[in-house]
């Protein structure tokens, strides 16, 4: 994909005011280019997709955020938005914001064309409403097979220059698909934008307390 387009509405549909908090889960119209996108494997038109945002404490979109872009394994029954609070008191306590997506309408094949597709189009809606959210810090994160697919969507989306990619967080994976250039990423990450070993081993506890 050349670049992260950006909506056609103006309309901001993402909380504005600071001292927000909890959950924004939202729809949004997923534009023609991304529903081509997504349905080059015979899947259906994802006209509708689904933003799942977990937003920090005292959130404010004035100030620079951390972002963790969740992604699910392929086992049936899960999905961006249902994993992601798995992640929520470890992100929490380290002031990260957590974000996944999905469409409102089931993949015959859970591609990664699929879900680069919806992901680009809800990173839109999130630099479209909060524009200061372009250069905020960026790491991937996955389960199983989701650590797999979050390689795959970290490399991909770094080629396009639209994200500030510090990392990745891959947890249970059983096979080695990480590229030289994206181990260097994951070497980069330090500073103040990095999980405590505390919060690894939360989101790892909640991980395992589920069937995945």
């Amino acid at each position: 994909m050349a670049s992260v387009l950006r909506l056609e509405s103006t309309a901001a549909i993402l909380p504005q005011s600071p001292g927000k908090s909890g959950t924004a889960d939202v729809r949004f119209p997923v534009p023609k280019y991304y529903q081509q996108y997504a349905t080059q494997d015979g899947n259906p038109v994802p006209t509708t997709g689904r933003l799942f945002l977990l937003l920090p404490p005292n959130f404010d979109p004035r100030r620079v955020w951390p972002i963790l872009i969740v992604t699910a394994t392929k086992d049936p029954g899960h999905t961006g938005p249902s994993d992601a609070p798995w992640y929520r008191a470890a992100a929490a306590a380290e002031g990260w914001m957590v974000l996944a997506t999905d469409a409102t309408v089931r993949p015959r094949n859970d591609s990664l064309n699929w879900r680069l597709a919806l992901l680009a189009a809800g990173l839109d809606v999130v630099h479209h409403d909060w524009p200061k959210s372009a250069q905020w810090p960026v790491a991937f994160a996955g389960i199983s097979g989701g650590a797999k697919c979050a390689q795959w969507l970290g490399a991909i989306l770094a080629q396009t220059h639209s994200l500030n990619i510090r990392g990745f967080f891959l947890s249970g994976i059983n096979d080695r698909i990480a590229t030289p250039v994206q181990e260097q990423q994951v070497k980069g990450f330090t500073g103040s934008h990095r999980f405590s070993e505390r919060s690894i081993e939360s989101i790892q506890r909640r991980s395992r307390s589920k069937s995945c």
